[in-house]
């Protein structure tokens, strides 16, 4: 600010000197001196103010690889090829009190081994989730939660052939081919068969950076089933003008071979209304290792309340390289409207019933991160 005082002094006394009449080398010099002092004077640069960032983005993919070849083994065993998949993608926006937070994940992966010659599904899930929040005090917040989970493709079960794809005996010496095992698999699932969607209005709390509780007593949405053949399974209702038809007068159909209850007698999708409690945990222990567990409890006021559905899912991530990581995934599902038989059950025509499913899964694989 000196230097700039002393400019504007010296231009000020070169402008009176010059109006006075002075037309000497005088003149000339102040002239100069003020020329000098602009040129060597601070210059002030404008300051650039960074925009607000309120989104936070990242893309995790992993794909695992397994194989096993036997010549002469032996022990025994078979030749086997496995690969698995994993994407989560995230994107977080945040903005004073509000928060939206969007994640999908997506696993599909398959094995194939020599004993059976087809190709069998070992994992398959799409799962979305995205939740809008505002602060109401402190920890505490309102929000709204949307979820969504279903598969890609036809999941099977596999029993061995008791005979050929045209239903004659296996000749002596032979093995059954991939048409004899396609023609015994039992169907279990498939896209939107089932899929879940609700819509849950309630509050977060969020004593801790990694731990967030929801609790929505406001809970709706659609169990799906779109495969006829699978509705039963699944526990959907029945359409109207069935309602009061007994077991043994329902129109019955064949499936592959096997006679059973028409599944258009079933609704596709069944409303459900109720309360859902959501706890979700994640704690990065190091830049290496995290660890993520999230538990799901859902009561259905209109059907059962008293029978809780329950899924629970943990996620463990070993990053050992900048490139290569090792996971460990669980699943349990406990879902009082579906019922699952086993092969026992199946093969001396017993019903199924309610049981606690569990999928664990360990891997080691390439992965990569992109996060903005």
């Amino acid at each position: 600010m000196k230097k700039l005082f002393a400019v504007f002094a010296v231009m000020a006394s070169a402008v009176f000197t010059v109006n006075a009449g002075a037309q000497d080398d005088d003149t000339m010099k102040i002239l100069d001196e003020a020329a000098k002092a602009v040129e060597e004077a601070p210059r002030v640069e404008e300051q650039v103010v960074p925009k607000p960032k309120y989104w936070a983005n990242s893309l995790q993919t992993k794909l695992d690889f397994g194989q096993t070849s036997l010549t002469n083994w032996a022990a025994g065993g078979y030749n086997t090829v496995s690969l698995k998949t994993f994407i989560d993608a995230n994107a977080n926006y945040t903005k004073d009190k509000m928060f939206w937070n969007n994640r999908l994940q997506l696993d599909y992966g398959f094995l194939y081994s020599e004993d059976k010659p087809i190709m069998q599904k070992t994992d398959d899930r799409i799962y979305l989730e995205s939740k809008w929040g505002y602060q109401a005090k402190d920890e505490l917040y309102y929000s709204v939660n949307f979820s969504f989970r279903s598969q890609f493709m036809n999941t099977y079960e596999y029993p061995t052939p008791t005979q050929k794809a045209d239903g004659t005996a296996l000749p002596s010496g032979e093995e059954y081919n991939a048409a004899d095992w396609k023609a015994a698999r039992v169907l279990k699932s498939g896209f939107l068969s089932p899929a879940y969607t609700n819509l849950a209005l309630g509050l977060d709390y969020k004593p801790l950076k990694w731990l967030t509780v929801n609790l929505a007593p406001l809970t709706g949405g659609f169990v799906i089933v779109d495969d006829e053949r699978l509705r039963a399974s699944y526990s959907q209702p029945r359409k109207k003008q069935y309602e009061d038809v007994a077991d043994a007068d329902l129109p019955t159909k064949d499936y592959d071979g096997t006679v059973a209850v028409d599944g258009n007698v079933y609704k596709s999708a069944k409303f459900e209304f109720g309360a859902q409690l959501k706890v979700d945990f994640k704690v990065n222990v190091n830049d290496n290792f995290a660890f993520s567990s999230q538990v799901v409890l859902f009561s259905d006021y209109l059907d059962k309340p008293q029978n809780l559905r329950v899924n629970w899912d943990n996620r463990i991530d070993w990053k050992l390289t900048k490139f290569f990581s090792f996971t460990i995934i669980t699943n349990l599902i406990y879902d009082d409207n579906i019922i699952i038989a086993t092969q026992e059950e199946s093969k001396a025509g017993l019903p199924g019933k309610q049981r606690i499913q569990f999928k664990e899964s360990l891997s080691f694989g390439f992965v990569y991160t992109f996060s903005r």
